[in-house]
């Protein structure tokens, strides 16, 4: 019997070999420390042999050895936590199962002699494809040159600040995923409308009815800062590439925000738009489907582009 101590919170375990998981903390089995007991009473450490394992990654398919998973895939970045343990013989590294191409507008990893025509995820084409080694960096780039430039101009320095201050809010956007962490707001508010509006207007609660006015004016003052957020996302993450993908979110995201306007303003001239008695009931209930309709495609084309290139 051996006493096996978990390295994360020092429950001790007294079994031939440790547990799958610590009972009190959860860390799994590799946590665990055996420990001898000396002479004197005094435990003392004895570590587990480091055995080295295969750790593939879950969405690129690129394979690491050693005795814990990279921090991060050499390939597509994934992390840790998406590589899983492979048993039994694998076809080898990443750099032994072909050539890999990845797209600079979306990052999805293509493995063959060639690109694909186009990029299964974001249809970027082919050229937007560049070959990766196996730490996944791009062969065949040329060192870019640094180039120093004097600007006498005042005009010229005045359009070189707000560039760079432009640049940093961009950089700050993408960094931090501004885009759908503000799209969850009013994505989330948009079907609280909707069933407002129906219910308001089959039991004939005005309540109601005027509860999805307030949450479209809410949706209102979101989509701007939505739409900013997203076209700095388009042009800085995606290259401003006009594929089909991106051009039916554009148009989604026009729909949406025409849709929310016109419904705020003809409740604002017409407060008994959605009431019973009106003639146009019908035709408001069906601009706010499609408003939560296009808003619906959007956010499945977006998770698409997040998604996709992992599949």
């Amino acid at each position: 019997m051996s006493n096996w101590e978990c390295g994360v919170c020092g429950y001790i375990h007294k079994e031939a070999s440790p547990p799958e998981k610590c009972p009190v903390c959860e860390a799994p089995e590799k946590m665990f420390v055996e420990k001898t007991e000396e002479q004197d009473g005094q435990v003392e450490e004895k570590a587990t042999p480091e055995v080295e394992k295969n750790w593939r990654c879950s969405v690129s398919g690129y394979v690491h050895k050693g005795t814990e998973p990279p921090e991060k895939c050499p390939v597509c970045d994934a992390s840790a936590e998406m590589f899983e343990e492979v048993t039994g013989e694998v076809a080898g590294p990443a750099e032994d199962v072909g050539r890999r191409w990845r797209c600079n507008v979306c990052g999805y990893v293509h493995s063959g002699d060639d690109p694909p025509e186009k990029c299964p995820v974001c249809a970027a084409p082919k050229e937007m494809f560049v070959e990766i080694d196996a730490d996944g960096k791009a062969l065949g780039e040329p060192e870019r040159e640094e180039v120093e430039t004097v600007n006498d101009s005042p005009l010229e320095k005045k359009i070189e600040k707000k560039s760079s201050v432009f640049d940093m809010f961009s950089g700050l956007v993408v960094k931090h995923h501004l885009h759908p962490i503000t799209v969850h707001f009013p994505n989330g508010v948009l079907p609280v409308v909707l069933v407002f509006l129906c219910l308001g207007t089959y039991f004939n609660i005005a309540a109601l009815e005027v509860a999805a006015y307030y949450n479209l004016i809410f949706v209102l003052i979101m989509l701007p800062v939505v739409m900013l957020t997203g076209f700095i996302e388009w042009q800085k993450r995606y290259k401003g590439i006009k594929t089909a993908i991106f051009i039916t979110k554009i148009i989604c995201s026009i729909v949406v925000i025409a849709s929310a306007n016109v419904l705020v303003f003809w409740r604002v001239i017409d407060p008994a738009v959605a009431s019973e008695s009106s003639p146009a009931q019908l035709i408001y209930l069906g601009i706010a489907a499609v408003m939560l309709g296009a808003a619906g495609i959007a956010g499945h084309l977006g998770g698409t582009l997040v998604f996709g290139p992992r599949g």
